[in-house]
């Protein structure tokens, strides 16, 4: 017997006054889907989700939800108008003896439902909206961003209860791993398409570049052709008018099928300068504590960064991850202990709260008002890592268009926001870079991208983030702030945290803290010679090296087309750079890994 679905999409048309979003989309879900909605900031993700939920109305087409199928939405900004408290947001439309649902979904969610919604933050205001969309169970979950503003375990906590449920749900993340553990479809939009594959988030990133792989092929079959028939018109168009002008009109619709071709988006033109070389030791905090009140936010706690760390803190939200970051870069004092600086230091900062965005100012403004970014006596210009720039020029390498640029920052979503934070940040040489919650609201390929610098970042990195994926590719060193004021390091990243924690021996390996509390880089007694970091270290190497000569091996494959170097110049030169740059990190991984080799068998 045939399934009814849970919602159809027949013939969708519907455009904002310019190009069109979605051109005759037509698709359907069933019952139980558990899909990924991906593509490109901009592309048209949230609007799907929209129509899908009926608060978008399509300029043609229908949109037919199943008989007696209910469809819940968990937008990004969710309205509580009307409502006293988060609870009774949360709660609106459920019976009183469901109300322990509500409560559920709190304590996992980790928002207080008698919080008055006056006072309510974004994100607990959206912890409430994805709450009520737990409780209210509907049969498709329509979810967008569900994990911003979570802490690792809320996600952990949606996580299981999405594993178990046996309702519908289409999500829209930039968390790899949460897509990964849940998704077994992917909805791909791309320049107006919609592209579905049975497989889920996983298989994603090896179906798109197979996809772009062989749009590439044709495209270079078509504009061949193109070159071959206007040989042939111009070579013997006159002689042969009468016999052949079908195929001069083959020609021209040849070539108004390449103008029809709509092009990728390319990525961000993103780049990091590191300046001058910071002091080897760029951070040396000595037993620092904090207390708010009668809450321990930290317990004495000592750490040494050297110049090119890459250190994560994690833990739940309002553990105090922002207050010791702000303390390790001399923000905030703490109350007692000390934090030296090292020399030279040149600090670049994303925070959480975009608060060096204000939101009236144009982005025009927002760059060239930069006093790091002012160009003297040009207005139009901006200073890009000693460099000016006209201002639209550096918007577009952000991607950008220039319309947007005398548009205020409050239009900008969530995602255009951080790349122009992004921006700014990046326009000026730095060798320390503090990241908080960066992920947030970006895409995946501009988070590859972010990955990929800082990969070649000859700085250092202070990291905060609640996503678990993007915490393994960068993270050498991990804080966990896990409550009460503790504050432990741990080798690697989420993962090898995870591994360290769970493994019964690992208390007994690493030195216990101080009498002070003080935690600095883990230590262990000696056992072949290495430390606990340095037996780590080991472990991890080979698979390291893999990985750059893998990325070797595909960079030098681009190089080798003989047509980049002419008809891509930009392409070819960050290639170029970046193979350089993954030979030296190959050659410093294998050096390291025979230094730790003989000295273990030493």
């Amino acid at each position: 017997m045939a399934r009814v679905p849970l919602l159809q999409l027949n013939e969708i048309s519907l455009t904002f006054g310019g190009d069109p979003v979605f051109e005759d989309l037509s698709l359907v879900v069933q019952p139980g889907d558990r899909v990924a909605l991906v593509g490109r900031n901009g592309s048209g993700k949230s609007t799907l989700m929209k129509v899908m939920a009926g608060l978008v109305e399509p300029d043609s087409g229908e949109v037919v939800p199943g008989p007696g199928v209910s469809v819940g939405y968990m937008e990004q900004d969710p309205d509580l108008s009307g409502f006293e408290t988060l609870g009774d947001f949360a709660a609106h439309g459920l019976e009183p003896s469901e109300m322990y649902l509500v409560e559920r979904a709190g304590e996992g969610l980790k928002f207080d439902p008698a919080r008055p919604v006056e006072t309510a933050s974004g994100g607990e205001r959206r912890r409430a909206a994805l709450a009520r969309l737990m409780a209210g169970s509907p049969d498709l979950m329509l979810l967008d961003e569900p994990t911003n503003h979570l802490d690792i375990e809320a996600i952990a906590w949606l996580e299981e209860e999405l594993k178990q449920s046996r309702k519908g749900y289409i999500i829209i993340s930039h968390d790899r791993a949460f897509l990964r553990a849940l998704t077994r479809a992917t909805l791909w939009v791309d320049r107006g398409a919609v592209r579905r594959q049975e497989k889920g988030f996983a298989d994603f990133e090896a179906w798109r570049d197979q996809v772009w792989a062989e749009e590439d092929s044709q495209r270079h079959k078509l504009n061949r052709k193109i070159k071959a028939e206007a040989r042939w018109a111009v070579e013997g168009i006159s002689a042969r008018r009468k016999r052949n002008q079908g195929r001069v009109r083959a020609l021209q619709d040849l070539r108004a099928e390449r103008s029809a071709q709509i092009n990728r988006q390319g990525t961000a033109a993103m780049a990091l300068d590191a300046g001058p070389k910071s002091g080897r030791k760029v951070i040396e905090a000595m037993g620092i504590s904090k207390t708010f009140g009668e809450k321990s936010i930290l317990k004495p706690f000592s750490l040494t960064v050297q110049r090119g760390d890459r250190i994560a803190l994690v833990g739940p939200n309002g553990v105090g991850k922002t207050t010791l970051l702000n303390m390790l870069i001399g923000r905030e004092a703490p109350d007692a202990g000390t934090v030296k600086l090292g020399t030279n230091l040149e600090l670049a900062l994303f925070d959480q709260a975009r608060a060096q965005l204000d939101p009236e100012m144009s982005l025009w403004d927002s760059l060239t008002g930069d006093p790091d970014m002012r160009v003297s006596g040009k207005a139009d210009q901006v200073m890009v890592r000693g460099t000016p720039k006209h201002v639209v020029g550096y918007l577009k390498e952000f991607l950008f268009d220039e319309a947007q640029a005398r548009a205020p920052v409050r239009a900008l979503s969530g995602g255009e926001k951080a790349r122009l934070l992004l921006a700014k940040i990046m326009a000026r040489p730095s060798n320390l870079l503090v990241l908080d919650e960066p992920t947030n609201d970006l895409d995946v390929e501009t988070l590859d991208l972010i990955q990929e610098l800082l990969g070649t970042y000859d700085g250092t990195v202070l990291l905060v983030s609640h996503d678990r994926d993007f915490l393994d590719r960068v993270a050498a060193t991990t804080i966990a702030m896990e409550g009460d004021g503790r504050a432990t390091v741990y080798a690697g990243g989420w993962s090898d945290y995870i591994r360290q924690r769970g493994q019964d021996d690992f208390a007994g390996s690493v030195t216990k803290q101080k009498s002070s509390g003080g935690a600095g880089r883990p230590k262990t007694a000696q056992t072949s010679g290495l430390s606990f970091t340095e037996k780590h270290r080991l472990d991890a190497l080979p698979a390291e090296i893999e990985r750059l000569e893998a990325e070797i091996a595909k960079l030098e494959e681009l190089l080798s087309d003989p047509g980049l170097f002419t008809d891509h110049p930009v392409k070819f030169q960050k290639a170029t750079d970046a193979l350089v740059a993954r030979h030296e990190l190959l050659s410093a991984a294998e050096e390291e890994w025979l230094a730790l080799e003989e000295k273990s068998s030493a």
